[in-house]
């Protein structure tokens, strides 16, 4: 009775027809429409039909991302101290970008996430050039149940060693993670693979204390246990022995609110001393037994907080003595107290942290022995979340040695401003 291209318009009439006739006539109105309307009614082309749209894997890749601009040297009393965490420390030093992150990721399917992080301001060790672009993690994630309790964690990806390496420099109050346990594991990443295990409400809890007003260090397990390189992030195994780490967490909340976190983490291995950690020819590298033991504790911030580690071991270590990198004992760890104050709309959290190390570090030039104390305490003004401020005095005591300085000891004080944008 109508060409088939009139079809779809007659098929929206006569619903529209059916819709008014309930609406203003009742149900009686609408069984007297005529039989042939119902009966077409009931073969409305499945083209009008709207189908619920697929999701695409893409589509829940999230992005975000920090960028962290310092300058280091206001109220300096020595410009030879210097520090293998922030190279604009010192003399020639100036403005800095330290960090400039970008963070792909999300899950590309009900048992896989991924997590892919470059810095776009790596420098390279002994470059004059600045702000290179590189990878800092790159893993996948399977869960190998529903409930995503039981993961395995594939790729390169921080090492499950200490709480304050796991935590996020986006999160960190003091500017520099501390010596003793970041010795460990410089740069905090290395490529392997590690199981971690969490129930479903610790999972939850691990992340409503990863904020910036609590800072936690995200969800690393209440168990980890894993086997990767051991040589530091971005570069080679160089040697055939893999490194092996377990580590043991678990946040307790309590009726008024508190949250403590206590941990415990070991490794071992056998740590390659390469010829581009070497400074003088009569300096003999090689492979070194490197193993540490530490212990944890931290009491979130509602509002005081407090956070201490410390480990022990052996690494490879330059001696003075002998002018040879040996295997010998390591100790060291850091406490800091905080408090979280809000005035209006703004967050302020003042901190003070204090830290020891003596021992070699092994991914340093001749894997250079340092006895260092310092003792740093600041406040951290975070006026809108988009915005951070950090202010930080640091007194410093460091006393390092290497095949080209035996004995450098360096003491000062400096006055340091970080501003951090999020996104």
């Amino acid at each position: 009775m109508f060409s088939p291209t009139c079809q779809p318009v007659i098929a929206k009439f006569k619903k529209a027809l059916v819709c008014s006739l309930l609406l203003f006539g009742g149900t009686a109105a609408a069984q007297e429409i005529p039989t042939v309307v119902k009966d077409s009614l009931q073969t409305v082309p499945s083209a009008d039909i709207v189908k619920p749209k697929e999701s695409r894997w893409y589509e829940n890749i999230s992005l975000r991302g920090y960028v962290q601009i310092r300058y280091n040297r206001l109220l300096e009393t020595n410009p030879s101290l210097k520090s293998d965490h922030d190279r604009s420390i010192g003399d020639n030093g100036g403005f800095i970008i330290r960090r400039a992150r970008l963070v792909f990721s999300g899950n590309v399917h009900e048992r896989v996430y991924i997590y892919i992080q470059p810095d776009l301001a790596s420098t390279p060790t002994g470059s004059a050039a600045v702000q290179f672009a590189q990878i800092r993690d790159a893993y996948f994630d399977l869960s190998l149940d529903s409930k995503r309790e039981y993961r395995i964690r594939v790729g390169q990806s921080k090492i499950p060693f200490g709480f304050e390496n796991m935590q996020s420099s986006q999160n960190r109050l003091a500017l520099d993670r501390h010596d003793a346990l970041n010795s460990a594991v410089p740069n905090e990443r290395d490529l392997g693979v590690i199981f971690y295990w969490a129930p479903e409400k610790i999972r939850k809890r691990f992340s409503e204390v990863t904020n910036r007003t609590l800072k936690g260090s995200g969800d690393y397990g209440v168990f980890g246990l894993g086997i990767y390189n051991g040589q530091i992030a971005n570069k080679n195994e160089s040697n055939n022995n893999l490194h092996a780490v377990a580590r043991l967490a678990y946040p307790i909340a309590f009726k008024n609110g508190q949250i403590i976190e206590p941990g415990i983490q070991a490794y071992t291995g056998v740590y390659n001393v390469g010829l581009d950690q070497l400074t003088i020819t009569s300096v003999k590298g090689g492979n070194f037994d490197d193993r540490r033991v530490a212990a944890s504790f931290v009491l979130y911030p509602k509002p005081f907080g407090f956070q201490a580690e410390y480990n022990v071991g052996k690494s490879p270590q330059f001696n003075p003595e002998t002018k040879t990198i040996e295997v010998k004992s390591l100790k060291g760890g850091y406490a800091q107290a905080m408090y979280n104050l809000k005035v209006k709309n703004h967050l302020l959290i003042p901190f003070v942290k204090a830290q020891y190390y003596e021992g070699g570090k092994k991914g340093e030039l001749d894997a250079r022995f340092t006895d260092m104390n310092e003792l740093e305490f600041g406040v951290e003004w975070q006026p809108i979340p988009a915005f951070e401020l950090t202010t930080q005095y640091t007194i410093s005591d460091r006393k390092t040695s290497d095949g080209r300085s035996l004995d450098n000891q360096q003491k000062g004080n400096f006055l340091r401003l970080q501003a951090q944008f999020n996104y």
